[in-house]
């Protein structure tokens, strides 16, 4: 299993606008093979903190939706004018070494 959490670093004017569209892509993610589990963050200490949590099957499924257009088109810009949504982001990917499940 293979987790990846993208921490993104938003200004508060663009939060709503930010969760709107996250919102829209959790259905799309149940449709990516080898997707497991998707989860957008709002972090309650830092305002303009929201992390994207994604958890899968293998390294390879989540190397195969970065390649896939689904991916391409889920990240590509409305217009050359709009501004990102996030001003920066770290990306933290994690090999699952123990697991525990209720």
């Amino acid at each position: 299993m293979y987790v990846v959490m993208n921490e993104l670093h938003v200004p508060s004017e663009r939060k709503e606008m930010l969760t709107e569209r996250f919102s829209r892509s959790a259905d799309n993610m149940s449709q990516v093979p080898g997707c497991i589990e998707f989860l957008f963050l709002d972090n309650e200490k830092e305002d303009g903190k929201q992390v994207v949590f994604t958890k899968w099957e293998s390294k390879q499924d989540y190397e195969n939706w970065l390649e896939s257009d689904a991916f391409q088109k889920a990240h590509k810009s409305k217009g050359s004018s709009e501004k990102p949504a996030a001003q920066t982001n770290e990306l933290q990917a994690y090999t699952v070494a123990h697991q525990s499940s209720k």
